[in-house]
Parts: C-alpha cells; sequence; structure tokens
C-alpha cells in the first residue's frame, strides 16, 4: 500500500471497497432478486455504484476528488457482476467525472506471499486514515470476516474530528466512530432494482 499510495497521492475523499466481497453480494442479489420479481438483472453499474456509496458516504454535489480503491485477489482479474469490471484493463487507472466531481480508480492485487486480502485491507485502512490529505473514507469491507477488526482500527486510527468515515455492510453492526449504511441500497441502485418492484400485494 504504502509503496503505490503516497501522502500526496490520495484524495480528500476515499472508498476502500473489497472487490472480490461486493462481486459476492452483487451476485448473490441478482439470483435473489430475479427470482423475487421474475425478470432478468443485469449487471451493475460500477460508475453508478461508486457514485451511490459516495451519496450514501456524505459527497454532495460539487468539485469534489475521490479515490476509489478496490482491493481483490490477484487471480480474480475481474468483477464478474459489475460493468465495467476488469481490473487491469478498465479500472485501474481509469477516471470518470460527473455532478459529485472526479473519480479515479485504483486496484490493489492481494500478493499471496506478501498479505491475505484482511491484513492487506487494514494495513490499507490505516494508511488512509493516517493520510493528512484524506476527510472522507468510505469503507466496504467482507463485514462477515473483519468488521470487528475495522471497528477497532477506526477506533485507534481515526483520531482526527475532521475526518468523517463511513462503513457499509448488509446489516447493522456494533457502532463505534464512524457511521453505518446498508451496503444493499447502493448495490440495488447499481443494478437497477427499482423499489416499486419489491411491493407486494
Amino acid at each position: 500500500m504504502n509503496n503505490k499510495f503516497h501522502n500526496e497521492d490520495l484524495y480528500e475523499n476515499v472508498i476502500l471497497a473489497d472487490g472480490n466481497y461486493i462481486d459476492k453480494v452483487a451476485f448473490d442479489l441478482i439470483v435473489n432478486f430475479e427470482r423475487m420479481i421474475g425478470r432478468r438483472i443485469p449487471k451493475a453499474d460500477t460508475a453508478r455504484w461508486i457514485d451511490c456509496v459516495a451519496l450514501d458516504g456524505g459527497l454532495r454535489e460539487g468539485e469534489n476528488k475521490t479515490q476509489v480503491i478496490f482491493i481483490h485477489d490477484k487471480s480474480h482479474h475481474e468483477m464478474n457482476n459489475f460493468i465495467p469490471g476488469n481490473y487491469a484493463d478498465e479500472l485501474d487507472g481509469k477516471a470518470f467525472s460527473d455532478n459529485l466531481g472526479e473519480f479515479l480508480i485504483s486496484s490493489l492485487p492481494i500478493e499471496d506471499d506478501v498479505a491475505t486480502g484482511e491484513d492487506l485491507f487494514i494495513e490499507s485502512l490505516k494508511v488512509i486514515c493516517n493520510n493528512k490529505n484524506v476527510k472522507r473514507i468510505m469503507i466496504i469491507p467482507n463485514a462477515e470476516r473483519i468488521y470487528d477488526t475495522v471497528r477497532e482500527t477506526l477506533k485507534r486510527y481515526l483520531d482526527d474530528d475532521n475526518k468523517r468515515a463511513t462503513v457499509f455492510a448488509m446489516q447493522p453492526l456494533a457502532g463505534g466512530n464512524f457511521r453505518q449504511e446498508i451496503l444493499g441500497y447502493s448495490l440495488m441502485q447499481a443494478l437497477g432494482i427499482r423499489s416499486d418492484e419489491l411491493k407486494t400485494e
């Protein structure tokens, strides 16, 4: 992490996401909602999902700069349930701009001989928390596995009152010095699932 992201390189807003995890959650949502609403669900729109996460994290319209970092297994070359989803060809080093500002995307593959995915995620989170440029952090971990570690890391390293952190999970969990949002809502938006489709008679 330190070799790729230096203090001057990180934007004021950072989204740190476990690419393997969000891809799995998107797949589960596609399968469940196709059965529930009786239609085919397309792959999630990656840029739309990023926008929804940014909004849930407190970003508003303006000339913002946001860095999006996907951590993923080296053997997983793409997110199969997102479009665009290929890390090397379509995401890493790419950027897009809209009414929320500029988003720069980076991918960080897990080097098997260096660290586990969980270790790399937590180490990356520490670097982001300590970065003087960062004011807003949106964190999408594999909450089923490392939520407690994320919570403890934020408690220890997020000691700047000017920094705002939001953790995304599929259900409400024990709180801390951060905000929580439900991950499913942003993914449903990116998958094009409308709320009126979920209404039951």
